[in-house]
């Protein structure tokens, strides 16, 4: 993947100094460690594009690891469909994918290690009274009674909770730190609980399973991470990811450092209530193209180098702040504008005949794939005697402003002929069925002249054959969510739920596209010329096209004050 030099920032700045000091020998090695509990995310995306994007630039290397450390959550499918999205963003892992699961044997010899150091001890506490002892930000914690247990009793303990002989809940594994610390993390953290369910990778080995915060740093060293990059939700652990690191026997030290994460608004980022809107059918799977999901984005039509754009231009800091989707969007707009190829699809059809055109005569028009690339070559387009435009094209009177097609007046047919309406006809409702015209032979490929009670050419509109069109469903798309905090601007009774937007999807099943696009493959993507840009989407079928809408042409949002 050739990229230009990323800009700096405060994580290179580390870096730059950690090198010219020879610290790791050199080295770079970050790594990317997602819980296999959902689908990722465009939040993802950010710190996917840093951690690789950084082992990338500094020739060093980025390992896949999964936190499979909760096996009531996780599932294979997640495995397979955050790999897939590592990949078709255009990075691939140092060596063999890795799992905190692989790391379990080792985990347990560590935290045996710790009790045999007086570091950690068991606790018969309830969840409830742990909670409860562990105080809060106003309330110091106290300690647990069961937290001077003999160091032989703690390693009993233990090994009765692997071997299955104590039940949920009855006993966990915590490390003995501070119960007095301002930083609520370090009051005694939990290091093992008792869960007994079947894992994805170990099947039943286990019963006890290791918490995130003592994995992650263990992992880290394991694995010789050098730095370790996390969001900033993840800056209160940092004293304890460096109290586990210093009190076990690991051989190297990896250093964690925070970064402001992705908050895009109008959308959520919590992989908890993107599931909740899965599991309740408030959206079409993981991969809806209305999620904010890496597979949701792919699917609407979004390109690798569009979300790795957007993400450079967010840029990396330490100041968390809300992003405008309008930024995505016009990282997605730039690069089809540069690179889809033009398609005319009618959405709204209305018929329009030529009078003066010979029944069964068909013109092969020439049109260019890309307008600003003549490298692409053209593509064919067939007129015949009747077309469909689009009803939003025509009106029996408009004033100087409505550039479309006029009753009495002419307009440009898009790289055809010019043709002027004549009449109308209408069904038993009132309603306009169909336009009659006229067209000017002479006037393919340069404009008319302005001949006596011709009528002013008013401007160009798009078209498809009546005989030719391929016929499509077409899928346009809103914000899923109808303001743009869904978390915060809630009144009592509601949840993000209540903001869900009831018109971020709506399906055109009657349209029409031109027939070069027959067996187009699922997620080619188009600018539909007039319209915006589209792509194919998996339901597509022989006989029946399926377009997802992308992003229009123009931006039509405005702006967050």
């Amino acid at each position: 993947m050739s990229e230009t030099k990323a800009p700096s920032n405060f994580i290179r700045q580390i870096i730059d100094r950690d090198l010219a000091e020879g610290k790791n020998d050199g080295k770079v090695v970050t790594r990317f460690p997602p819980e296999p509990n959902g689908y990722l995310h465009i939040g993802h995306a950010k710190s996917i594009c840093l951690n690789f994007g950084i082992a990338e630039s500094y020739g060093g290397s980025c390992n896949l690891r999964f936190d499979d450390t909760n096996p009531e959550k996780e599932e294979d499918e997640y495995i397979q469909s955050i790999k897939q999205d590592v990949q078709w963003l255009g990075y691939q892992w140092s060596g063999q994918e890795r799992f905190a699961s692989n790391y379990f044997d080792q985990l347990y010899d560590l935290a045996v290690g710790l009790i045999q150091k007086g570091l950690a001890y068991v606790d018969s506490l309830s969840p409830s009274e742990i909670a409860e002892y562990r105080g809060n930000f106003t309330t110091p914690g106290k300690p647990s009674p069961y937290r001077e247990r003999s160091v032989e009793e703690n390693l009993t303990l233990f090994e009765q909770m692997r071997n299955n002989k104590l039940e949920e809940g009855e006993a966990v594994l915590r490390a003995k730190i501070d119960m007095q610390s301002p930083n609520i993390s370090l009051r005694d953290p939990i290091l093992y609980r008792i869960r007994k369910k079947t894992h994805h990778q170990t099947g039943d080995k286990w019963v006890i399973y290791p918490m995130y915060d003592f994995t992650h740093p263990l992992s880290d060293a394991i694995e010789g991470i050098t730095h370790s990059l996390c969001t900033l939700e993840f800056e209160d652990h940092r004293p304890f990811y460096d109290w586990v690191v210093e009190n076990t026997s690991v051989t190297t030290t990896p250093r964690q450092y925070e970064f402001a994460r992705l908050n895009l608004n109008y959308t959520l980022t919590s992989k908890r209530k993107l599931k909740q809107l899965v599991d309740e059918g408030y959206v079409n799977g993981w991969n809806d193209p209305r999620m904010p999901t890496i597979s949701g984005l792919r699917r609407r039509g979004y390109t690798p180098s569009s979300i790795r754009t957007f993400c450079e231009s967010v840029g990396v800091s330490r100041a968390d702040s809300v992003v405008d989707m309008a930024m995505l969007e016009a990282a997605i707009r730039d690069d089809l504008n540069q690179h889809a190829p033009r398609a005319m699809c009618v959405m709204n059809p209305l018929k329009l005949v030529i009078e003066n055109w010979d029944e069964g005569k068909e013109d092969v028009l020439v049109a260019p794939v890309h307008p600003q690339n003549e490298a692409r070559g053209t593509r064919q387009v067939p007129m015949t005697r009747e077309l469909y435009i689009d009803r939003e094209d025509f009106r029996e009177e408009a004033n100087k402003k409505f550039k479309r097609l006029v009753l009495g007046d002419r307009v440009r047919l898009r790289y055809g002929y010019v043709v002027r309406a004549t009449d109308v006809v209408r069904d038993d409702q009132g309603e306009i069925v169909e336009v009659r015209c006229t067209y000017d032979p002479d006037t393919l490929g340069k404009n008319p002249e302005n001949a006596e009670g011709q009528g002013k050419m008013r401007g160009v509109i798009h078209w498809v054959s009546a005989d030719k069109a391929l016929p499509c469903e077409v899928r346009l798309y809103d914000r899923l969510f109808s303001v743009a905090n869904p978390n915060k601007e809630l009144e009592e009774g509601q949840t993000f739920l209540s903001h869900i937007n009831p018109d971020s999807l709506t399906v055109l099943e009657n349209c029409l596209v031109e027939p070069g696009l027959r067996g187009a493959l699922a997620e080619t993507r188009y600018q539909f010329e007039r319209e915006g840009y589209f792509c194919v989407d998996q339901d597509s079928t022989e006989n029946r096209l399926v377009f997802n809408q992308t992003v229009g042409l123009r931006e039509s949002w405005p702006k967050e004050a």
